[in-house]
């Protein structure tokens, strides 16, 4: 470790900033954040530096930079590109034990400032050492995305309490074990949502139980996506890695699922085609047994969990039982699947309209309203329709739709092995029964297949060539 993280106190702390560029704006701007009061010497102060020291009751000289200006000073920066005037400071500021930073020069520095995701009263500084400053600006990016604004309302709710938590709770471990439960569970997601008074609330009433153990079960019904885990929203994610219990269906991927919580027990409730590894009613039963028992408990559904996801069924039971909810988006499996084929649903010179049909049709039968769905100028895209693609074929002739309508399957659709199969309504089941693609699989009935070949994106597209025959392909 070539420096030790700490955080300064610099509130009413004078330092010293040696220049007046846009460098030495960039720390000025740091430090008045910070509280300090700042004194710049420079031969010349940019206006948007002057501004700002004359907001935050700084100090501006013209002039020349001398070793009696470190006086009383706690840290000083050096943002010149004059090489000989830096060591200069360097060598006074080590004199006078005072910390250094020097920009862009690790060498001369006995401190560096971080790349800072601010979340106030939680600040996160990421360094390199100063050897590789763009990385830790990428990484701090990456934080930025991960860790969200409410995060400090959160830490100034529980600054709030912590004299009260303390009082009440008189072991360490106890106190942890109640915070834990406060800072990822109910209370911490009703921050997140900007329901401070409510989360303010309930933790007065938690404390006021006095019983660190007990914690009110919640459920988080997400969509997992279509299997590509980088599709997934970052609340998904998030909510994934508090779980204490995860019930997941047949459609979420392996990737998906490993990014859950490593000791949080997981639960296989997939349904399959005439395979229902736990009936409906029996996934209801799970949800609200493991809530009632004080446990956070995700429902990881893939796509989206309303969208033919019977998310809604569940939802209904967890409110007939009083217990709290949340639901995160997916991206559902018609969006991410077509847009992975390279086919646009929507497109002002094929489609001015979208359908999301189920094709799962009760004893082979249908009792969908074909009349609806043969429409000029639309596209449709049938869900678990692949067992049933004759009848769906032919029923859409039936009703009007010209047998020459451009026709799609996208199996396993955003995976490694996702494949794409293009013909007509008419040919489309006959090409199936020689490319036998598997489920899960997407139908996608419309002239936008036509841009297939042409906006066609992911994959390998001469080896797909090789692997299905006719007009079948692989992306």
């Amino acid at each position: 470790m070539d420096y030790l993280p700490l955080f300064f106190k610099l509130t009413q702390q004078n330092v010293l900033l040696v220049g007046g560029g846009n460098v030495a704006l960039r720390k000025a701007r740091l430090l008045c954040r910070a509280g300090a009061t700042v004194t710049v010497i420079s031969h010349q102060v940019c206006d948007e530096l002057q501004n700002l020291l004359d907001a935050h009751a700084g100090i501006s000289i013209v002039g020349e930079y001398h070793a009696s200006l470190l006086e009383g000073k706690a840290l000083v920066i050096a943002a010149t590109d004059d090489n000989s005037l830096n060591e200069r400071i360097h060598y006074d500021a080590v004199q006078h034990n005072i910390p250094i930073n020097v920009v862009d020069n690790p060498a001369l520095c006995t401190f560096v400032f971080p790349a800072i995701v601010d979340r106030s009263p939680v600040v996160i500084g990421i360094s390199s050492g100063g050897s590789a400053p763009v990385l830790a600006r990428l990484l701090r990016a990456r934080l930025e995305t991960w860790i969200p604004k409410s995060y400090g309302n959160l830490a100034s709710i529980a600054s709030s309490f912590r004299e009260q938590v303390k009082k009440r709770f008189q072991s360490v471990n106890q106190r942890r074990v109640f915070w834990e439960s406060v800072l990822q569970g109910q209370i911490a997601e009703k921050i997140f949502s900007g329901r401070t008074e409510e989360a303010s609330k309930l933790l007065q009433e938690k404390l006021d139980r006095s019983d660190p153990e007990h914690s009110a079960g919640e459920v988080y019904l997400i969509g997992g996506g279509p299997g590509d885990p980088e599709l997934l929203t970052f609340k998904a994610l998030r909510l994934m890695q508090q779980a204490d219990v995860v019930l997941y269906d047949a459609l979420v991927s392996a990737d998906v699922l490993d990014l859950c919580r490593r000791d949080a027990d997981l639960i296989f409730v997939g349904k399959k085609r005439d395979n229902h590894a736990v009936p409906q009613e029996g996934i209801n039963d799970l949800l609200v047994r493991h809530a009632q028992q004080g446990k956070r408990v995700v429902r990881l559904k893939g796509g989206d969990p309303f969208i033919f996801g019977r998310g809604g069924e569940e939802l209904e039971t967890l409110k007939a039982h009083n217990i709290p909810f949340q639901v995160v988006p997916g991206i559902t499996a018609a969006s991410a699947c077509s847009t992975y084929a390279g086919i646009p649903l929507t497109h002002r010179h094929y489609a001015q309209s979208v359908r999301f049909v189920t094709g799962q049709l009760k004893n082979r039968t249908s009792d969908l309203n074909f009349e609806e769905l043969v429409h000029p100028n639309q596209t449709v895209v049938f869900y678990m329709g692949l067992h049933t693609l004759p009848q769906l074929s032919s029923k859409l002739i039936e009703h009007g739709k010209p047998g020459d309508t451009p026709a799609a399957i996208v199996s396993r659709g955003t995976s490694s092995d996702q494949k794409v199969l293009t013909g007509t309504l008419a040919t489309l089941p006959g090409l199936q029964e020689k490319a036998k693609l598997e489920a899960p699989a997407l139908i996608i009935v419309g002239e936008v297949v036509t841009l297939h070949d042409n906006l066609s994106w992911f994959g390998d597209e001469v080896l797909a060539q090789n692997l299905i025959p006719e007009t079948a392909s692989k992306t």
